[in-house]
């Protein structure tokens, strides 16, 4: 099974920020979480940039959240990477996986989608199908009206993994997953292709980040699978459970009071900050000031899923 255990691979961690914004507590606990465990065990932390939504993605930002990590001391050993400027290698593996007629263009509607997936797992949909059977006139015909996203055609596979945090998960690609987007309709890549062939080009053996991703994992371990990576199998996966600021509402750029400048604001010091940030996820039992490498020596990977009694979120303190 997947993920069980420590990677035989040397350990290589990541921190993969999208530069939409400044950083708030549940940004830096992911990545907080994502260097312990890879420092844990003797391992290195890649920095990756994922700007591929171009409109939203600023560069200010990109140099912004460097800045911030590195006040915080979250220092990273390679990086930073970034998206934009890799068209070429997704268009390789696009092509990869068009090669082997694992490909079909998707003319759906959002309203098309909502009506013929059905909900499962959440709010996950499980696509339908539709243009999976369309014939080669019916796909011609179609794309005069729009433009067509590319999809995955996934088989009847069950793809699972023991997560570090959650504990054993798995999916079943056709049932519990469907065939999924690779390449929009506008012609940007996909996040599960972009995430799956930057995490395999660059050797990350170690991916720890939100429980909001879970669901997608079994997707990226069959991408990776295609694409020929040795060590998708290999991979050890952490997913934390999400800062929220009220029950079922996760921390984001709209808690002010949670953003890095309003943190400094209040406990002044980077140090300070980080402390908070630790002791609102149960890192540690006081709140003070803390630095990665002084929570690295009571960081415990054998006890790593019982720092959360609740797996799914922390409430923002």
């Amino acid at each position: 099974m997947a993920g069980m255990g420590l990677p035989d691979k040397p350990v290589k961690g990541r921190f993969a920020p999208s530069p939409t914004g400044r950083m708030h507590g549940g940004n830096i606990f992911a990545a907080l979480m994502a260097w312990l465990v890879a420092k844990a065990q003797g391992g290195t932390v890649a920095l990756r940039i994922e700007d591929l939504d171009r409109d939203r993605s600023k560069r200010a930002f990109a140099d912004q959240v460097q800045r911030d990590f590195e006040r915080l001391g979250l220092t990273w050993d390679e990086g930073p990477f970034f998206q934009q400027g890799r068209d070429g290698r997704y268009r390789e593996a696009l092509e990869e996986l068009r090669e082997r007629g694992l490909l079909y263009p998707c003319f759906c509607t959002r309203a098309d989608l909502h009506a013929a997936s059905a909900p499962h797992r959440g709010e996950k949909l499980v696509y339908a199908g539709t243009c999976r059977g369309l014939s080669e006139g019916q796909r011609a015909a179609r794309a005069l009206e729009r433009p067509g996203a590319l999809r995955l055609a996934v088989p009847d596979e069950d793809i699972a993994f023991c997560d570090l945090i959650q504990g054993p998960y798995g999916q079943n690609l056709a049932r519990d997953c469907g065939d999924f987007i690779v390449q929009r309709s506008d012609g940007l890549f996909a996040y599960q292709l972009a995430c799956a062939a930057d995490d395999a080009d660059q050797g990350i053996t170690s991916v720890v980040r939100g429980m909001d991703l879970l669901m997608s994992t079994p997707q990226q371990i069959f991408l990776r699978r295609l694409l020929g990576d040795a060590a998708a199998d290999g991979v050890q996966y952490a997913h934390v459970p999400l800062m929220v600021g009220e029950r079922d509402r996760r921390l984001s750029k709209r808690d002010h009071d949670a953003s890095l400048d309003s943190l400094l604001d209040a406990y002044g010091t980077p140090q300070a900050v980080l402390g908070h940030v630790a002791y609102a996820a149960g890192l540690q039992e006081a709140d003070e000031p803390a630095t990665p490498e002084g929570l690295l020596q009571h960081f415990d990977m054998a006890r790593i899923a019982d720092y959360f009694p609740d797996k799914e979120q922390i409430l923002w303190r």
